[in-house]
């Protein structure tokens, strides 16, 4: 069996309270995105914690929204979400060096409800793309709030 999951990481110069902050904001989700699905949050808190749900607006062909929910969450450290089709979405920070942060971004489809599916529409491919979009527009967003 496969692992149905891939990641991808970069070094975001700022510390992980900062990255971290970024992304426990879904107001700020769509200002990073790199797959282009990502529009804008219409429900939930201003800053995320375990268990909370939060909507987005969305756009891949036509628009649509999706909620999630927090399913982990360790301060500065990690988050991750999923939504009805219980794939998730995470981000582990790692501190390196003197206030830097390894950001690794996962898609995870192993907790998928239907797995083979994604994996028939080519998901895992589409939100690998996706994510190495991401990851440099999250470095540029943070970095260029820290400056």
């Amino acid at each position: 069996m496969t692992e149905r999951r891939v990641s991808r990481d970069i070094v975001v110069d700022a510390p992980p309270s900062a990255v971290f902050a970024v992304l426990a904001d879904p107001r700020e989700h769509g200002r990073f995105d790199g797959s282009g699905t990502v529009r804008s949050a219409i429900t939930g808190p201003d800053r995320l914690s375990l268990g909370d749900r939060f909507g987005m607006s969305m756009r891949l062909g036509v628009p649509y929204t999706i909620n999630n929910q927090v399913v982990e969450f360790e301060e500065d450290r990690l988050i991750a979400w999923r939504h009805v089709g219980h794939h998730r979405w995470r981000y582990e920070l790692e501190p390196v060096g003197e206030g830097s942060t390894k950001v690794t971004e996962t898609f995870d489809w192993s907790t998928s409800r239907a797995p083979k599916i994604l994996e028939l529409l080519r998901y895992p491919a589409t939100n690998t793309r996706g994510i190495e979009a991401t990851l440099p527009r999250l470095k540029s967003h943070v970095e260029g709030r820290e400056s």
